[in-house]
């Protein structure tokens, strides 16, 4: 059955979500405020460093099932579904800002057709639909919610071959009708309550949250005990009930989920009068990691905590908070990258998948265009992104440009033995 289906907001959620819908064979209408992304996509320019998603984008528009336009009304009002994907950024009291999802109801209230359903794709928190749906005003369109579960890098795969499909409605007919949409999709699909499939989205990246920040734990013990903590999660991963997904030490969680629906949770948690004290603790766990992966690397150059010293050069390999996207929000490296600058040292780096590094980074880092260059002159390399390319770089050429030999793995992405028989001084997270 093709549907025609508006998609609002064409950021990272909602033009996976717009492809997607339209490599499946339904009639997709993208609108965006932004005129100029808008004639960048129509074009077929991706502005988006997301695997597949170039290709999905070019045959949309080649088979004519996908167009892009300006503006949510242009886009909602010939369409049977309307998916609001539009951010909800954090807000310094950790709750989420609905003023986009709110301005964007109110302009597509007077146009959409008489039954309607428009779906929040957006991670809003629990009661959202009941207030878009007040918001609009009128008793011939429903609300539903579907929460996105993409992971960057794999948003496209996610789309189409997802865990599950949760979709939430207190109209059971309406909910059933945004279920026919991703007939074809083989996956379980969870029918609820608008207001629990709300809050499963905020629970869902709590949790995994809470394990990357065990798993960093974990190799902070072990490297105390001087033990190998590879070694050690993967003999907890091969429980069942545990798994290897999300344990994999690094110098902290990011991104644009993680760290924004943690705290709206603990918000949320507060306002209700329960104190989620296990979430509090993975927040101020993973905080006081991203200051220890901080202090390895000082350690490494001879530098106290308490103590500033200039001159020394080091070099980061990866910026973004994570292999397979350029999205630098809450970045560990931007937070690891900014200790070092106010101790004193002279930055260079170097990330694949950033066209436009230079914003958020420390005044005066050197963005250099290949990890060679970056490790050019450095006292210290420090590997802050699992980029598999920084696993195969010639080492032996990394060791004759930089001043002092010494690595700071902190993906444990590299062979310690190997490493360490090239002549490297060689650290990384909970390893030996």
């Amino acid at each position: 059955m093709q549907a025609s289906v508006a998609v609002i907001g064409a950021g990272y959620v909602g033009l996976t979500t717009a492809v997607c819908l339209a490599h499946m064979g339904h009639s997709v209408t993208c609108g965006d405020i932004d005129e100029k992304r808008v004639t960048q996509l129509s074009k077929g320019d991706v502005p988006i460093f997301e695997k597949g998603l170039d290709e999905m984008v070019k045959e949309g528009l080649s088979s004519g099932r996908l167009r892009f336009v300006a503006g949510a009304s242009r886009a909602a009002k010939r369409a049977e579904y309307v998916f609001l994907c539009v951010p909800t950024p954090r807000m310094p009291s950790g709750m989420p800002d609905m003023s986009v999802i709110s301005s964007v109801a109110r302009e597509i209230a007077p146009v959409l057709r008489s039954r309607t359903v428009v779906v929040n794709k957006s991670t809003v928190p629990a009661g959202s639909a009941l207030m878009v749906e007040r918001m609009i005003g009128r008793s011939d369109v429903k609300v539903v919610s579907n929460p996105e579960f993409l992971r960057e890098g794999t948003a496209v795969s996610d789309f189409l071959h997802p865990d599950r499909i949760v979709i939430g409605s207190d109209d059971e007919q309406s909910a059933v009708r945004v279920s026919s949409l991703f007939a074809g999709i083989s996956a379980p699909i969870m029918i609820t309550d608008a207001m629990t499939a709300e809050t499963v989205k905020y629970v869902a990246n709590a949790f995994l949250a809470t394990k990357i920040s065990f798993a960093n734990s974990v190799a902070e013990l072990c490297e105390a005990l001087g033990v190998e903590v590879k070694d050690v999660l993967l003999g907890i991963a091969y429980d069942h009930r545990i798994g290897f997904e999300y344990l994999s030490p690094g110098p902290g969680w990011g991104g644009s989920c993680l760290p924004k629906d943690t705290r709206a949770l603990l918000s949320f948690s507060s306002a209700s009068g329960y104190d989620m004290e296990l979430l509090e603790a993975a927040v101020r766990a993973n905080e006081e990691h991203e200051a220890w992966i901080a202090r390895k690397a000082l350690s490494m150059l001879g530098v106290s905590d308490d103590y500033r010293k200039d001159g020394l050069v080091v070099a980061v390999c990866g910026v973004s908070f994570k292999a397979g996207t350029d999205d630098t929000r809450d970045s560990p490296a931007l937070a690891f990258l900014t200790t070092l600058a106010e101790k004193g040292m002279s930055l260079r780096v170097f990330d694949p998948a950033l066209r436009n590094v230079a914003g958020g980074l420390p005044e005066g880092t050197v963005v250099c265009d290949d990890p060679y260059s970056a490790c050019s002159g450095a006292d210290l390399l420090c590997i802050m992104t699992e980029w598999e390319e920084f696993r195969w770089m010639d080492f032996s050429k990394v060791m004759d440009v930089m001043v002092t030999p010494k690595i700071l793995d902190a993906r444990n992405l590299l062979d310690p033995i190997v490493i360490r028989k090239l002549g490297f001084a060689y650290e990384g997270v909970g390893r030996r």
